[in-house]
């Protein structure tokens, strides 16, 4: 529930909110993403790993720079929380709250997952979402979005009064732990705010409450990314399974996800580079 105002509206209220809003970020002078550039290594690239997550469950996932990886729904409905690292420094990971102010609170083809600062590339790139046809629907949702945090036990705790341990926070904690080493309390603070692939969700037209909504994925569907550098990715399958009705419960029908790693031929991607970390961060200091 939202405050009701304790302030009468001004008599030039109607015109303050008349103000034509303004693009806090314009792209237009990123590089336009061009999908012929992949095309060629799409249809030469080779399967050459994969990893299952099952239901409730987290892996880690490795894709050298210049692969491609795809996040599938094998089974039924699923939506899953993902998390992108540099392989080679984890301190650089994603940021889903620059990606969301150059891209938009959901990301489809074309649209990069960028990297914290003071490091700022893109990490990967959509190539192919088999859910683009999806675009808005009358709730104002959409889906693969960069608004949510990823459940956690804290917030469940602080809403319900419950301990729950599958949540993707926890999921993902765990996954890290595992594949690196470190203890749980070492890895915890390298899980950071997700990409929620196949999560279908929005703001509420009254409130501009975040809402979730059963998810439009369907065995087969999958997100397909371009590793612009070496990554290490973590990904949770959400307790909340197609998240239409809740997360972090065992109330929900759950599913297995499925990453593939695919090895494009050589010399298929044609002059691509990886690219460097930001030229602010190069003149300033940054090792």
């Amino acid at each position: 529930m939202k405050y009701t105002p304790q302030n009468s509206a001004p008599l030039d209220a109607a015109a303050r909110k008349a103000v034509k809003p303004v693009i806090c970020y314009p792209i237009d002078s990123l590089p336009a993403y061009d999908a012929s550039v992949f095309a060629p290594a799409r249809e030469s690239m080779q399967l050459i790993d994969e990893v299952i997550i099952p239901p409730r469950d987290a892996k880690v996932f490795d894709v050298p720079a210049g692969h491609f990886f795809r996040i599938v729904c094998p089974e039924g409905p699923q939506v899953g929380d993902l998390n992108l690292w540099n392989a080679q420094n984890l301190n650089e990971r994603f940021f889903s709250g620059k990606t969301r102010a150059l891209h938009g609170t959901h990301v489809s083809t074309g649209d990069h997952l960028w990297s914290s600062l003071p490091y700022f590339r893109p990490l990967a790139t959509v190539t192919w979402d088999t859910l683009d046809w999806y675009g808005w629907d009358e709730f104002g949702g959409g889906v693969h979005d960069v608004i949510g945090t990823r459940c956690d036990p804290y917030t469940n705790r602080l809403l319900s009064g419950d301990d729950y341990h599958y949540c993707c926070h926890s999921n993902l904690t765990r996954a890290l732990a595992a594949d690196t080493g470190m203890s749980l309390d070492e890895a915890e603070p390298y899980v950071h705010d997700v990409l929620n692939v196949f999560m279908c969700t929005g703001f509420t037209r009254d409130t501009k409450q975040y809402f979730m909504k059963a998810s439009p994925v369907r065995k087969g569907d999958y997100l397909e990314m371009f590793a612009q550098i070496d990554l290490k990715g973590g990904l949770s399958a959400c307790p909340g399974g197609d998240c239409g009705s809740k997360h972090s419960s065992e109330e929900a029908i759950c599913a297995p996800l499925k990453v593939e790693i695919y090895k494009p031929a050589e010399g298929s991607l044609g002059n691509w580079t990886a690219p460097d970390i930001s030229a602010y961060s190069r003149t300033h200091g940054l090792k």
